[in-house]
């Protein structure tokens, strides 16, 4: 299977891609810097955060033009190398790689001073940061799923107390302490100096064009979540600097090793106390305690991101051959990309016990985004020059805007460069001088070489039916099963009217500390998936209806299915099923019960399935969707000439009749009215099956009993609830547990009502 058969799965909406973004901005800048900047730019510092955010948001917008016409992992990286060549290539992919990495040594350094309330180079700060960078890199190597939903989480959390810092400092500013607004003697040269400083707390929106292959509709979202990650934290950067240095003086606000802590405990504690009992509350006590808790979680969020975006650039630039491929070796249980992993951690080690200052540490980091965002824009003015026919971007730079935006935005990041210090002017070229020796020693003769059109990567347009046409997606994995699956799937596509067609998918599921690109250093799981989807269209050629094959990469298997239901605009999804539950509380295993209980078409879950279905059984009753179970019965009746189809339905014995005046309940009329009604709703004709209807004293027990005598039972879902509520404990999963042989357990399209919520989600993610 070549690289561009296979797909990544686009699960980031807008939420995620934002939220993704903002992560890694809402951290360690934001509590820690306000102390060093103050100190250089006084109260004008917040300019500098505006300068940075406005340089941020120019080079937001020439990325997302970037990210949505070349797709691939490595971000900025990538753009360069195959729209400049494999020189800049090299130096930017260097310049990324020390940038995340001096990036993360500032963050571990803030952790220290806020855990330990103790200066940046004191030993216990250098050995605390050093023991928690190592634990994120640890929990990188091993790669932890959950991670994902705790950035979130952590983000939610920072914002909220964020914006209440900013709410009360601002009831408790001294505007004198505002004057004056640029420190006497120093004038605005260096807040524009201090600019650079600040930039590294804006390189987080990098992370989103990195990820840009897993957005939905990317030309929609991934502009605004870039946008929308550049903007938010800008306007809190400056209300925070305004609120810090509106209320402690610049000397004691750049003394302290806590500046946004002690700003929270001066303005909270206007307040005063609260007594409680015999306790009182001190609510600058409070205040502070909040804000370090903030801070410790926020430097921890920023240096888990950089981390993990510091091993993707080695990816990408492994797959150019601009490094060597042995970084990009993949663990064989971990799935993760251990040895880059481990590479990054330990110059980060190495940078956090260096003699580098924090402040010359978020200098570098910044000094070197800022040659990677100048080139960028470089890049987006020579490919719109040169317009290859496979640079079709889902979003452009606005006509009126273009070439306004990479032309500023390069001159920009030259004049923010050359206003910061000498010695991190000299560290950042020292790192351009070492990309351009690995380039003419070791890269030019090994990197792919690349033009502007040969690597500008678009996703190929599927060649596929109308979208009229009845679609089954088929999740394959077992190649035991899939042969029985596809021909179960296409006798339900043979019965539609009009055009059908199968949709055969294989998911292969990675870990976050893993790129999803970086799949095809998997050999074994790749070539498991190209033999797997190579039998699929073997078995196509023996049916009666059109298969096409996805074979998709993406973080979770059930998130992916789902998107591809939405993507196919799917009528029927029909996957295998083990027949057990996994734990306590997963009814059928983790990537099915999502699919059951939010998939909006029908789904058919198929245990054991057999060459042929022979004699069968469905339940004929009551239930939301027996009639949907008797479709799929009815179906496979059709497909499969040397088979029956009996529709059965259990009555309960009746009561005697007490008086001579009550009618006597019949309950074979009773049933059968009922499987009359079911194979209507059904479509059935009255030749496709037999009746039975059982009267018996114990409905569960007969019922259990009589579909053991069949071949395949076909059962639909009891209860109003979710299926897999509705399912557990119900005569379905009674049979499942009892029965020897195949059991089709089926559901009906499901489209519910949207919440206000489900809604508002549902109309950002557009």
């Amino acid at each position: 299977m070549s690289e561009s058969d296979q797909e990544l799965a686009r699960d980031l909406g807008f939420l995620e891609a934002y939220t993704l973004g903002l992560g890694t901005m809402i951290g360690a800048g934001i509590f820690v810097l306000p102390g060093i900047v103050a100190e250089t730019a006084g109260p004008a510092s917040m300019i500098s955060f505006v300068i940075g955010g406005v340089v941020a948001l120019l080079a937001a917008l020439s990325l997302s033009e970037l990210a949505t016409g070349m797709p691939k992992a490595g971000g900025s990286y990538y753009y360069v190398n195959h729209a400049l060549g494999s020189f800049f290539g090299t130096i930017v992919g260097w310049g990324m790689w020390a940038g995340l990495m001096f990036a993360t040594a500032f963050y571990m350094l803030g952790f220290g001073q806020y855990l330990l309330k103790q200066p940046s180079d004191a030993f216990a700060v250098i050995l605390a940061g050093v023991t928690m960078a190592a634990l994120l890199v640890g929990v990188n190597y091993r790669g932890v799923k959950e991670t994902g939903s705790l950035q979130n989480v952590i983000v939610i959390l920072l914002v909220g107390l964020i914006t209440v810092f900013i709410a009360i400092g601002l009831t408790s500013i001294d505007t004198d302490l505002l004057s004056p607004f640029v420190r006497e003697g120093e004038g605005w040269p260096v807040v524009a100096a201090t600019a650079g400083t600040v930039f590294v707390t804006f390189i987080g929106f990098e992370v989103i064009a990195t990820s840009a292959e897993e957005i939905k509709d990317p030309g929609r979202n991934l502009p605004l979540s870039m946008i929308a990650a550049v903007v938010t934290p800008t306007i809190l950067y400056v209300f925070v600097m305004l609120v810090s240095t509106g209320t402690l003086p610049v000397p004691e606000l750049a003394a302290s090793d806590v500046p946004v802590a002690d700003v929270a405990a001066a303005a909270a504690g206007q307040f005063g106390s609260l007594a409680l009992g015999d306790y009182t509350l001190e609510f600058a006590t409070v205040g502070s305690f909040v804000m370090i808790t903030g801070a410790i979680l926020a430097t921890i969020s920023s240096a888990n991101a950089s981390i993990l975006s510091a091993a993707r650039v080695n990816f990408a630039m492994g797959r150019d051959k601009i490094l060597t491929n042995w970084l990009n070796k993949i663990h064989n249980e971990y799935r993760t990309p251990y040895r880059a992993i481990l590479a990054t951690g330990a110059v980060i080690l190495a940078l956090i016990a260096s003699p580098l200052p924090i402040d010359t540490l978020a200098d570098v980091a910044s000094f070197m985004f800022l040659i990677t965002y100048a080139l960028v824009h470089a890049a987006v003015v020579v490919l719109r020059r040169a317009d290859p026919d496979e640079y079709e971007p889902d979003f452009r730079i606005p006509a009126v805007l273009y070439p306004i935006v990479p032309a500023l935005g390069f001159v920009a990041c030259l004049a923010v460069m050359l206003q910061m210090a000498l010695p991190v002017q000299l560290i950042g070229l020292g790192i351009i001088v070492v990309g351009i020796l690995w380039y003419q020693f070791y890269a030019k003769d090994q990197a792919i070489s690349t033009t502007l059109i040969g690597e500008a990567v678009a996703p190929a347009e599927q060649e596929g039916l109308e979208e009229e046409a009845y679609r089954v997606v088929v999740p394959v994995s077992n190649p035991e099963t899939q042969r029985t699956l596809l021909k179960y799937a296409a006798a339900s596509a043979a019965s539609q009217e009009g055009e059908a067609e199968l949709v055969a998918v294989n998911v292969i599921e990675v870990p976050p500390q893993t790129s999803p690109a970086q799949i095809e250093f998997e050999e074994e799981r790749v070539e498991r998936q190209r033999h797997l989807l190579e039998n699929v269209r073997d078995v196509a050629e023996g049916l009666d209806v059109a298969v096409r094959t996805r074979a998709i990469v993406g973080r979770n298997a059930a998130e992916t299915l789902l998107s591809v239901i939405d993507q196919e605009s799917a009528d029927h999804m029909l996957l295998g099923w083990a027949g057990e539950r996994r734990r306590r509380d997963v009814l059928f295993g983790s990537t099915i019960d999502p699919l059951l209980e939010r998939a909006p078409c029908d789904v058919t879950l198929i245990k054991d399935p057999s060459e042929s279905p022979g004699n069968i059984v469905t339940l004929a009753g009551s239930g939301p969707h027996a009639s949907t179970s008797a479709r799929r019965a009815g179906e496979l009746r059709r497909a499969f000439a040397d088979s029956t189809l009996t529709l059965l339905n259990v009555q309960p014995t009746p009561e005697e009749v007490a008086g001579e005046d009550e009618v006597p309940i019949d309950p074979d009329a009773i049933g059968q009215e009922t499987i009359d009604d079911v194979a209507e709703k059904a479509r059935l004709a009255d030749d496709e099956y037999e009746s039975r209807v059982i009267v018996a004293d114990d409905v569960r027990d007969t019922l259990v009993a009589a579909v053991g005598e069949y071949d395949t039972v076909v059962v639909g879902a009891t209860g109003s609830s979710t299926v897999a509520q509705a399912l557990y404990g119900s005569i379905p999963q009674r049979i499942v547990g009892e029965s020897d042989g195949t059991v089709v357990m089926a559901r009906g399209e499901q489209r519910a009502p949207r919440t206000f919520r489900q809604a508002l989600i549902q109309r950002l993610e557009r």
